[in-house]
């Protein structure tokens, strides 16, 4: 069947020339991912206890309504904001008046075997809902802040209030995903690791001159540190088409050579530099309160910087255009959920991304032969809570697929919440044919040892059924247009 074949030539190109080409691509970690994440190294390399309390007193923590309740063998989600704060000396020259919102957050995702992470990043400019949430005042007292509909996701911090809690609410909600632990960033963090890691290395295949960030440099290799450093992370004029989204690029290459910077650079062999990175890092970072030490940090930087670098892919949740604006004028995405939803369920139910694509090559090598769709005789009955699905069904098999064979059985004897779809030995292929269609799962298919001749094969809808034409199962895979990178890639350069 044409469409098997071609779901076949689609895993073959993940497991071969799609993986290097995804490698060779910008990595998808942000500005404010790297600084943190060097300091967990950075924490982690610390041994002195005096050490440990000077940097103690220089964490900020805060009530983000986390749930750090994990232990050995459960995989951990660690969200990472970078704030639009711009409180520090020049910081008021950035983006124009000052906030608290999220201007960068990513999603880290590491697996309970710890031997792969998945790192997601949400573009600060995407329209979704912010769901309602409660803050804690200065005063202890708390508040209930009304949900939004509609609006850029920075504004799930700093807007009506809301702060940290409201932002894990929001991802928390659009991913399906517990987050363990918030770890936190403003400005200054870009400004003072890249000057205590000696500057970092960049290079641009075209110029940058932005009057709004400031930023001049030309075509070519240059070191950024500082103020300059702080510039390049927050132009957006000056690339692409000047939103969001080409920004994060040049915010990709920046955190990608400061990585290189604190692992190749002899900083961590020096205890000087060393402190002195670990001092600014700290200072630069505020934590969740289920982190109440540096030693707690120490322990979580061990425990999943047993990732190896190679096993790390970094995603952006995928979007498109805003419909809703004019094409002339549009500043603003929408998240595409089809291609988002396979992600979000990978990071749900910890599957590494490159075995999810091994499996399923597996299943379509051993799957049964599909015969023609005419040839397909299917009951199907209504298991589940959608009132009319096998009717539904009925329409979409028999219109739109060509099975004419197919049959409106009503409601089953009893429900069911998953979908199943029992057939005879001798009607595996006619299985291999709808269960493509349907998108079914392996777990769906329930063959009987005896064969049915032309007794109809039994298809019951379960609640996972989400209406025809859209697949039962929802693949764990990475959508094969969606750029997926490792993070030992140093192949970095900004377009």
């Amino acid at each position: 069947m044409p469409g098997q074949r071609d779901r076949r030539a689609q895993v073959n190109r993940r497991r071969g020339k799609n993986v290097k080409k995804r490698r060779s691509r910008t990595r998808r970690v942000l500005t404010w991912l790297g600084g943190t994440v060097a300091m967990l190294v950075l924490i982690a390399s610390l041994g002195a206890w005096y050490l440990w309390e000077r940097l103690n007193g220089n964490l900020t923590r805060v009530d983000a309504g986390v749930s750090a309740d994990y232990g050995d063998g459960d995989p951990v989600n660690i969200l990472f904001i970078g704030t639009d704060s711009r409180t520090g000396e020049g910081n008021d020259s950035y983006g124009g008046d000052a906030s608290e919102g999220n201007d960068t957050t990513i999603l880290m995702h590491f697996s309970a075997n710890r031997e792969h992470a998945t790192g997601l990043s949400i573009p600060r400019d995407m329209i979704t809902d912010i769901p309602e949430c409660e803050v804690t005042n200065d005063d202890g007292t708390t508040e209930t802040i009304p949900a939004s509909e509609g609006v850029r996701f920075n504004q799930s911090m700093g807007a009506l209030g809301r702060d940290p809690s409201c932002v894990v609410n929001s991802v928390q909600e659009m991913t399906g995903v517990t987050i363990n632990h918030l770890i936190m960033a403003d400005f200054n963090a870009v400004k003072d690791l890249s000057s205590a890691v000696g500057g970092v290395p960049i290079c641009l295949e075209e110029p940058i001159d932005d009057p709004k960030s400031g930023l001049d440099l030309a075509a070519g290799d240059h070191t950024v540190e500082g103020e300059e450093a702080l510039s390049f992370v927050r132009t957006r004029y000056g690339v692409g088409n000047g939103g969001d989204l080409d920004r994060i690029k040049l915010q990709q290459q920046f955190v990608a050579s400061m990585a290189r910077q604190i692992t190749d650079g002899g900083i961590l062999s020096s205890p000087t530099r060393l402190l002195e990175l670990a001092d600014a890092a700290t200072r630069a970072l505020t934590v969740d309160d289920e982190i109440s030490n540096v030693n707690d940090l120490r322990l979580l930087a061990e425990d999943v910087g047993r990732v190896p670098m190679s096993d790390m892919n970094f995603v952006t949740v995928p979007v498109v255009d805003n419909p809703d604006e004019p094409e002339d004028a549009r500043a603003t995405v929408v998240l595409d959920e089809g291609r988002a939803a396979p992600i979000f369920r990978m990071i749900q139910e910890d599957i590494d991304p490159n075995q999810a694509a091994e499996e399923e090559a597996a299943a379509e090598e051993a799957a049964a032969e599909p015969v023609p769709a005419a040839e397909v005789r299917v009951d199907v009955y209504n298991g589940g809570d959608v009132i009319g699905a096998a009717q539904q069904t009925l329409d979409w098999l028999q219109n739109v697929q060509g099975m004419p064979l197919s049959t409106n059985k009503s409601n089953a004897p009893e429900s069911q919440e998953t979908t199943t779809l029992e057939y005879g030995a001798d009607q595996a292929g006619q299985a291999a044919t709808l269960a493509e269609v349907m998108g079914l799962p392996n777990a769906a298919l329930q063959q009987v040892d005896e064969d049915r001749g032309d007794t109809p094969m039994v298809l019951v809808l379960g609640n996972d059924f989400r209406g025809p034409g859209q697949p039962i199962e929802i693949p764990a895979e990475l959508p094969d247009d969606v750029d997926s990178i490792t993070a030992d890639d140093e192949s970095v350069c900004a377009s």
